[in-house]
């Protein structure tokens, strides 16, 4: 039986790719950068997934007005595991919009966009660790904007097979113990 909750992701011993969907504005400078610049806001909060497919739901395939560039994000996991531990797991408007990081748990998504019955985490970076995670935790920028787009397509065609070799690996996350215990992630 699959576990409700637990994080999937790309990564090593040092990092982990987070996805993000932009419009070409943010995208380019940032790409060209290799890091978040202007015209990206360290003002307000900056959601990132973990899982591809859920992204793709949220961008619908890099289709939805701003946010028709996809990016692999690759932050250092010590970043992303001082995201987790510092995280909220509310839903009152007022206590998210001050808080330093958010988590919010999803239906996973199929590659046909059906909700899945287990969860995908989504972590909402706050204004107080915005300028860490775009200065400090990000350790590159790939733009995937064309591998989605042939992944999408070969969904659409019924070429499923092709659309699963194409999509970028996720396992198991091992998210710290405390941490794990206080969001609800099943290890």
């Amino acid at each position: 039986m699959q576990t409700q909750r637990q994080v999937r992701a790309d990564f090593d011993d040092r990092t982990i790719v987070v996805y993000q969907a932009y419009s070409s504005a943010v995208a380019d400078p940032a790409l060209r950068a290799g890091r978040f610049v202007p015209p990206f806001s360290l003002k307000r909060m900056t959601w990132i997934k973990p899982s591809f497919l859920w992204l793709m739901h949220r961008s619908n395939w890099a289709r939805k007005p701003g946010q028709e560039r996809v990016l692999a994000v690759r932050i250092t996991r010590e970043g992303w595991e001082e995201a987790l531990a510092a995280a909220l797991t509310t839903s009152a408007p007022d206590v998210v919009a001050g808080a330093a990081v958010h988590v919010q748990w999803d239906p996973e998504r199929s590659l046909r966009g059906a909700a899945l019955n287990h969860y995908s985490i989504q972590v909402g970076v706050g204004r107080g660790l915005i300028t860490s995670f775009a200065e400090e935790w990000v350790v590159g920028l790939t733009d995937i904007t064309e591998r989605t787009r042939r992944i999408s397509e070969a969904v659409r065609s019924g070429r499923v097979a092709r659309a699963r070799r194409l999509l970028p690996p996720e396992r198991v996350y091992p998210v710290p113990g405390g941490t794990a215990a206080r969001l609800g992630i099943e290890r």
